[in-house]
């Protein structure tokens, strides 16, 4: 499984780099993590541990680098399980000029080249496995899916604690487990980090893909207006202080690219590269995709 590891870390570069991309790195203990309602980061002295490489991203972007990409460590706090670790690898790209559909079609490249490369390796002897990510990815609306496997649509009248149950209990179990599904058009209520729709701003412009019905990526049109991001944030910080949950400060660096240089017009990706292994090789347990994934948190 680790030869296997590899493999997929070599095909996922060699993919960017192929197509343009400049690999990045960017810090992994912060003063400030992002804000989002229950994400929440793992303090590191008197910092916290990245719980994503986004907002330093996306100053790279504010000051001109593109395309970027960047594969490493994230950390979250209290995420443990089959599916889950508290310490993960992550990947994310970015794309000026891009939205989340120009987003949408790297990724099936990118998830078809790495699912070749491994294919390959697997012929010296590796039993079948996975999921098959060549067959055709259906677009399903967050308020389609939930008014055919919940009942209720949350885009015409959203419910932040209906909206995540509903989620886990009755829309991710009715996804298919055999091939890949993007659930397209969140609610604007959680896309903290997404620009709203033009046809219907009721809807961010957001997608999450599913394969064999586990979460792999989540994607946006980027937010790029500094007064709304800022507002965003601070409307989660009273929605965290609300339910009792650690307010982070806001990041004023990040802000201030926002105000002084401004984001360009792109869009946005985090893909769990853990998680897209268990897929390509039928793992029913993210330990078993890690190196010493048992003695992991």
């Amino acid at each position: 499984m680790l030869k296997l590891r590899s493999h997929l870390l070599v095909a996922i570069r060699a993919f960017f780099l192929k197509n343009g991309f400049i690999e990045v790195e960017t810090p992994v203990r912060l003063p400030a993590p992002a804000l989002e309602r229950y994400i929440d980061a793992i303090p590191a002295g008197d910092w916290y541990l990245r719980t994503s490489p986004e907002l330093h991203m996306k100053r790279l972007l504010a000051e001109g680098l593109a395309p970027i990409f960047q594969l490493g460590p994230c950390f979250r706090a209290g995420e443990h399980g089959s599916r889950h670790r508290t310490e993960f690898t992550m990947l994310e790209w970015y794309r000026i000029g891009a939205d989340y559909l120009d987003i949408l079609a790297d990724t099936e490249a990118l998830v078809r080249h790495a699912a070749c490369a491994l294919r390959e390796e697997r012929l010296a002897g590796w039993p079948a496995g996975g999921v098959d990510v060549d067959a055709p990815w259906p677009q399903l609306t967050v308020s389609e899916a939930y008014q055919r496997y919940a009942g209720w649509d949350p885009v015409a009248a959203f419910d932040a604690d209906r909206f995540d149950l509903d989620m886990v209990n009755l829309v991710e179990p009715s996804l298919p487990r055999d091939s890949g599904i993007v659930l397209i058009d969140y609610p604007a209520e959680v896309a903290a980090l997404a620009r709203r729709g033009a046809a219907d701003p009721r809807v961010a412009e957001r997608w999450e893909l599913y394969l064999g019905g586990l979460e792999i990526a989540n994607a946006f049109s980027e937010l790029t207006d500094p007064a709304e991001q800022r507002r965003r944030f601070e409307t989660c910080a009273l929605e965290r202080a609300a339910d009792g949950s650690e307010v982070y400060p806001l990041d004023r660096a990040f802000l201030a690219a926002l105000d002084e240089q401004g984001l360009p017009p792109c869009g946005g990706i985090a893909l769990g590269v853990d998680r897209l292994l268990m897929t390509l090789t039928g793992a029913a347990d993210i330990g078993a995709v890690t190196a010493f994934g048992g003695e992991s948190g």
